[in-house]
């Protein structure tokens, strides 16, 4: 089985080196794609040799992955923020658990950084995943191309992209929720302040809910506001 990692990147320069040399040991089984949304760092020139291939797409996660996933030759998509490492066995786990009987899932998430909360915030996130069958990305999402494909791939907007693709793939199955953790970078919990942050992210949920367009959602998000100033 192969499998493809998608990893859509934006100014990510201090951390593509790190998230790319951590994946080199899995590239006899996984093509690495590196898919920019125009970068004005060196984040494409520092992820060329690492990548099988660096792609440029229109800035926004959903389109980024998309262009990945339509690039991808592998039977399993997995889709990783660059930010983000896979623990040591996670092809293996996924390798083993794909299709048995969910063809798509996540892993659990623990977050780094010296904050107290952030081990808060990472087991809440999980149990959540638990109970509602959504995902966020930062806990790598991975599905085989076939259920991608069945679902029409992440919608075309600018915030909310994983919880979309979470409800569309739930009409085919659950998500299997593997116990071993991936490490996200707790720098976004900590940019506008944690307590903060948290009241923006539950805020974005129930906006979103309610209907409120992604694309406004997505401006709050980038400038950590809970209204449009």
């Amino acid at each position: 089985m192969k499998f493809s990692i998608i990893i859509p990147t934006l100014n990510e320069a201090q951390n593509i080196q790190g998230c790319l040399m951590a994946l080199q040991p899995l590239r006899s089984d996984c093509e690495i794609i590196v898919v920019d949304g125009g970068s004005n760092d060196n984040t494409p020139a520092v992820a060329e040799p690492l990548a099988d291939q660096l792609i440029n797409a229109p800035k926004g996660r959903a389109w980024q992955m998309n262009a990945g996933a339509r690039q991808a030759t592998g039977e399993v998509l997995v889709f990783l923020h660059a930010d983000t490492a896979l623990p040591d066995n996670a092809i293996p786990l996924i390798q083993q658990q794909i299709n048995q009987p969910a063809p798509w899932g996540r892993f659990d998430i623990r977050l780094s950084g010296d904050h107290f909360m952030l081990k808060v915030i990472a087991r809440m996130m999980n149990w959540r995943s638990r109970l509602t069958g959504i995902a966020t990305g930062d806990q790598v999402i991975f599905v085989t191309r076939d259920a991608f494909m069945a679902v029409g791939g992440y919608p075309d907007i600018s915030l909310m992209e994983d919880i979309a693709i979470c409800k569309e793939l739930n009409k085919i199955s659950p998500p299997l929720c593997l116990k071993a953790k991936v490490t996200s970078s707790g720098r976004r919990w900590l940019q506008f302040g944690l307590y903060k942050t948290i009241l923006l992210m539950w805020s974005l949920r129930l906006r979103y809910f309610f209907g409120e367009d992604p694309q406004t959602l997505a401006r709050l998000y980038s400038g950590g506001h809970l209204w449009m100033p």
